[in-house]
């Protein structure tokens, strides 16, 4: 009786959540811990949003609602999605509690046992489990630091393969931070129309984004609106993780597929959220510029600190809260140095290997928490590189 389906036999913890556990039992026994480890923003949900919520909840949004969420807000997603060149209506939007939701159901919908699948490494873990749980074979696709962290796209090419079914990207990129070149992502347009294969982009970091940096959709290029599945969500963006609040963008007969399937999984997103999540897009332009503007400060002060620390290297990240620095000339491995750091220095970041073969060498630091924290992280982080 203690058998388990093929499906899990690779599931493992994401490595942020497992790092915080361990950082948190640290705490217990008395130690201060720096968490640079979970993509968490520490702003608490803007006012306007918390308020829209107390007040869905008094006027009684608390009961079941569509699988696929409340039409008013599947429509100011999809005015928003045409401003920015989507050809798009409500009936292509489809709303779950988080965005990972609006990776896995469309995975499982579309692929059959033994497809292949292309995606970021280093990236985003849930990408290769979600693979797996709908029977997929994971392809990693190396991203290459000397390109600012973009695909390298002849590898890309040379992994396609008749049994190719899609290709995740995801941009602005976590871990890295990197944002898909315009070039690249015609390229890979162009290969999805020659190859017939469905193009997956995680685009949740799309508003976290700097120095005038303006990310290309892939779903608004030609002929790619019909094979394209565009993800985003309210987490990072509005500070609201907890809310579980997301969406998908995809072609009708597909959404309708993965309506049935968030059906069946977890019936409905809850309503009070929901209402919410129309205050928050239609309402919250300045308060997204204000916490862009910290995120930004932020980031310039880790990536400085960090280039000052010999043996990193850290490239300034265009997008999202994540810096990923090159760590090879240490000469310890990704996982030894990230548990050095937690237990010697007090400084909780991940391996780069939490994220994929590729991550080798790398560690990755989340900047959002306070300049403070960030200052106190850099000084006990080079204190503990000159010791070794």
């Amino acid at each position: 009786m203690d058998t388990f389906s093929d499906r899990i036999a690779n599931i493992e913890a994401e490595g942020a959540y497992a790092v915080m556990a361990k950082a948190q039992a640290l705490e217990k026994m008395g130690r201060d811990i720096i968490h640079m480890e979970i993509g968490q923003p520490d702003f608490e949900t803007f006012e306007l949003i918390r308020e829209a919520g107390k007040k869905a909840i008094d006027e009684g949004f608390t009961k079941y609602n569509p699988s696929a969420g409340y039409a008013d807000l599947r429509e100011e997603i999809a005015s928003q999605a045409r401003v920015d060149g989507h050809s798009v209506s409500y009936e292509n939007v489809v709303v779950g509690p988080g965005a990972k939701p609006g990776i896995v159901f469309p995975l499982l919908a579309l692929l059959h046992s033994g497809d292949e699948v292309l995606y970021p490494d280093p990236g985003f873990p849930t990408y290769r489990t979600a693979i797996e749980l709908a029977h997929g074979i994971p392809v990693p696709v190396p991203l290459v630091e000397k390109n600012s962290f973009a695909f390298d796209m002849e590898r890309l090419e040379a992994l396609i393969s008749p049994k190719t079914r899609l290709c995740i990207i995801n941009s602005p990129s976590n871990p890295t931070g990197g944002i898909a070149r315009l070039e690249d992502l015609r390229q890979l347009a162009e290969l999805a129309c020659k190859h017939d294969f469905w193009i997956m982009s995680d685009e949740i970091y799309s508003r976290l984004v700097y120095d005038g940096a303006f990310p290309t959709s892939i779903g608004t290029l030609e002929n790619m609106a019909d094979r394209t599945i565009t993800v985003n969500g309210f987490s990072k963006t509005y500070a609201m993780t907890g809310w579980r609040l997301g969406y998908a963008i995809m072609p009708v007969n597909l959404a309708e597929k993965v309506s049935l399937l968030l059906m069946h999984a977890v019936g409905c997103t809850a309503g009070f959220t929901q209402k919410a999540g129309i205050v928050a897009l239609k309402d919250c332009e300045a308060e997204i510029a204000d916490v862009v503007d910290e995120y930004r400060k932020r980031r310039d002060l880790i990536s400085k600190g960090l280039n000052a620390i010999a043996g990193f290297y850290c490239q300034k990240p265009e997008g999202a809260f994540y810096a990923f620095p090159n760590v090879k000339e240490i000469g310890l491995s990704s996982k030894e140095l990230a548990s050095r750091l937690l237990e010697e220095a007090g400084v909780a970041c991940l391996a780069g290997t939490d994220f994929g073969a590729n991550g080798e060498g790398y560690l990755r630091f989340t900047y959002a928490t306070s300049r403070r924290e960030i200052r106190k992280a850099l000084e006990r982080i080079a204190e503990f590189v000159s010791e070794l």
